[in-house]
């Protein structure tokens, strides 16, 4: 008969086989194989440790003898498994990634696991374990935008610089106006979130007015200065700019940075900016809001607050944002760009490139 191999653990060896034999989330098979390898260490035998562990004595023939061979990689992953190659699908691999991504359906603008099965005359289960070992989801489609401005590279080293290195005695601003948001509310009330059921809310909903949310955010901070309007006219970012003007040391230089909405460059604003010289302006390239920080904030507003709110009034919907701003700013804490102006740059240039090849219209 043949001997079972014998098991020396190192410190460190049987430190992880401990953790894994008790970790809540290890998978059960990597619990079950520590397990009969921290046996094998006491110098029990097969049977014993089958009889102990309630398993079968082959398992613990196999997982005993993977260790003594490999160690901890042995038995932590699967062996590779033999079988048939699978050659229709190499067949039909090549076709069917083809067809995904050069052609369209004749009235879609996707392909479908069934609409390409008919199309190619094969199984669609084919077509989607295809899609799924090349990574294709034909379903998904990603939103991007590519700035052409002329000035993209002077302005993003401009704002960028603002973030990564700001200039003393000043406070560095992303300011935006969040504009027509509704003071929406469902047309039936809503059932609560409970055990095996999410919350509910209906479709359709009555609509109770709008304002627009004006904000700054301080990024060395991350405390958010915002005010209500109703509308959003170069009037109204007047006073946001003596509101922002108020609530800031006057001490300090103010350096805004702002997209470029027509009323942040109106004449009036630009009259009442050199009146108040300690406020520079600083816009981004066109199409490039991802570069102003204070759309994060707008996005985590929509998200957490307005999206599934329920407002009887537009007086509802302002009080629950300033509630949330309140609770934000006792909890700010600073906006941290880490990406260097070089990179995003050679990002743009790669981006560009690859729409110039691509035919028109």
């Amino acid at each position: 008969m043949k001997k079972a191999p014998t098991i020396l653990l190192s410190d460190q060896e049987r430190m992880i086989l401990d953790r894994w034999a008790r970790g809540r989330s290890t998978p059960a098979r990597t619990v079950v194989r520590a397990r009969i390898v921290l046996h094998a260490a006491e110098g029990k035998q097969n049977q014993q440790i089958a009889a102990e562990l309630g398993i079968n004595p082959n398992t613990v023939v196999r997982w005993r003898s993977r260790f003594a061979e490999f160690r901890l990689p042995g038995i932590e992953k699967d062996a590779p498994r033999g079988g048939r190659i699978a050659w229709r699908r190499r067949q039909w691999a090549r076709k069917i990634i083809e067809a995904t991504t050069q052609s369209k359906p004749a009235a879609a603008t996707h392909w479908t696991t069934r609409s390409l099965a008919a199309y190619l005359g094969c199984d669609r289960n084919m077509v989607r374990r295809v899609w799924k070992a090349n990574g294709l989801q034909p379903h998904r489609c990603r939103w991007f935008k590519v700035s052409h401005d002329p000035h993209f590279a002077q302005k993003l080293v401009d704002v960028v610089g603002l973030y990564l290195d700001p200039p003393q005695h000043a406070l560095v601003l992303s300011v935006d106006e969040k504009s027509q948001i509704q003071a929406l509310d469902r047309t039936q009330p809503s059932l609560p979130l409970k055990p095996g059921r999410c919350g509910t809310r209906t479709h359709d909903y009555q609509r109770h007015g709008t304002t627009t949310l004006f904000a700054a955010i301080d990024m060395a901070e991350g405390k958010l200065i915002g005010s209500c309007m109703s509308r959003h006219r170069h009037q109204e970012w007047i006073k946001f700019l003596a509101h922002i003007d108020q609530q800031t040391p006057a001490d300090l230089d103010l350096h805004l940075v702002a997209d470029n909405y027509a009323t942040h460059k109106h004449p009036k604003v630009l009259t009442w900016l050199k009146r108040h010289p300690r406020f520079h302006m600083h816009f981004i390239p066109t199409s490039s809001s991802w570069l102003n920080l204070i759309e994060r904030w707008f996005r985590d507003l929509t998200d957490k607050m307005i999206r599934r709110g329920t407002f009887l009034s537009v007086e509802d919907l302002i009080q629950a944002i300033m509630a949330y701003i309140q609770q934000h700013n006792e909890t700010a804490a600073p906006f941290v760009w880490t990406a260097k102006a070089e990179r995003i740059l050679e990002k743009v240039r790669r981006a560009r490139a690859v729409l110039d090849k691509m035919p028109s219209g």
